[in-house]
């Protein structure tokens, strides 16, 4: 099955948390507007089958025993594999559930490392719950650069929306971490690999990369800290000897305003937080989390697993939606240029 036929493989998630409703309303949304690409949940079939009838969620569940079965059975609804399950429990995890979005995940990952599924989405899971049945990753991230053989710093985050494109440098660190952290390789080499997906994967022939300062007024000459001039100025420079169009350190508080993020096609930001606020702000609804660096695409939901409102009906499955239309244009583009 090529690139480009083969469905997308979308993770369950804690089935405890929003992700089995997240799902439900993907669908549909996307059914009822023509624009469902083939996509297949791996697990769960009894279990989103009881989610749909208590939300009143008109979504038919089709099990399906193969992959392969997705693309026709989406005409008569979600293509669910069977063979994994468990109680749909809403806002109560469960050792049974944690389980099954293991399962889920690890089958998920697998479908799409041997090209049966042309790109993984992954709903969000509760990594104290994976922790008590052995889990032994910081996130879904890690577990997947493991899965594909990359050293966890090659798979970069990026967090996208209709408007915005960021990446954090660092991660999950604390904020008295990050400048211990930043160093001129740590710069360049997270750069080459946003640098090299935005043209495989998002079609951006000479993608533009605005960096981030660290410290107000990026640094005020000085004043405020020399970490713009000691380290990020001349990963810029770096870069730009190697052909690849970055400019900064661009103070953060003028970083995403219209006119500028009209300049870029993706940011670099130092830590967690000056990526993560101007996405959310902007794309509440619409934020997706896009794994970079590792051979198969993955995307996810930019929000969590939601416990305090699972099983209400007031999760909002929009950021679903833009995870599984970003894969499938995604699966797309990367298809388009291996056959061109």
């Amino acid at each position: 099955m090529s690139a480009r036929t083969a469905p997308l493989a979308i993770a369950l998630g804690d089935p405890a948390g929003i992700g089995p409703e997240v799902i439900l309303g993907a669908w549909m949304r996307q059914s009822a507007g023509g624009t469902a690409p083939p996509a297949f949940v791996v697990g769960g079939p009894e279990l989103l089958r009881s989610a749909a009838a208590a939300l009143g969620i008109d979504c038919p569940i089709v099990p399906i025993a193969d992959p392969a079965e997705a693309l026709f059975a989406s005409a008569a609804g979600l293509p669910v594999l069977a063979g994994l399950d468990a109680a749909w429990t809403p806002g109560n995890p469960t050792p049974e559930g944690a389980q099954l979005a293991l399962a889920s995940l690890s089958w998920a990952t697998r479908f799409t490392l041997s090209g049966v599924a042309s790109g993984l989405v992954t709903a969000p899971v509760a990594k104290g719950a994976l922790a008590a049945i052995g889990w032994d990753y910081p996130g879904q991230t890690e577990f997947l650069a493991d899965a594909c053989g990359r050293p966890y710093r090659d798979a970069v985050m990026m967090l996208a929306g209709p408007s915005l494109r960021t990446c954090p440098l660092t991660v999950h660190v604390s904020l008295a971490e990050v400048p211990g952290l930043l160093s001129v390789e740590l710069i360049t080499h997270k750069a080459r690999i946003v640098a090299a997906a935005l043209r495989r994967d998002f079609g951006i022939a000479a993608p533009r990369l605005a960096v981030a300062a660290l410290n107000p007024h990026a640094g005020e000459g000085g004043q405020f800290g020399d970490e713009e001039a000691r380290i990020i100025a001349p990963a810029i420079a770096a870069l730009q000897s190697e052909g690849i169009n970055a400019f900064g350190p661009v103070p953060g508080d003028a970083l995403f305003t219209p006119r500028a993020r009209a300049t870029y096609d993706a940011a670099l930001a130092m830590f967690h937080d000056q990526a993560l606020i101007p996405l959310k702000a902007l794309e509440v609804d619409e934020g997706v989390n896009v794994t970079l660096g590792l051979p198969i695409i993955r995307t996810s939901p930019d929000h969590g697993t939601a416990f305090d409102i699972a099983g209400t009906g007031l999760a909002d499955p929009g950021a679903m939606a833009a995870a599984i239309r970003m894969a499938s244009n995604m699966a797309a583009t990367r298809a388009a240029g291996n056959d061109g």
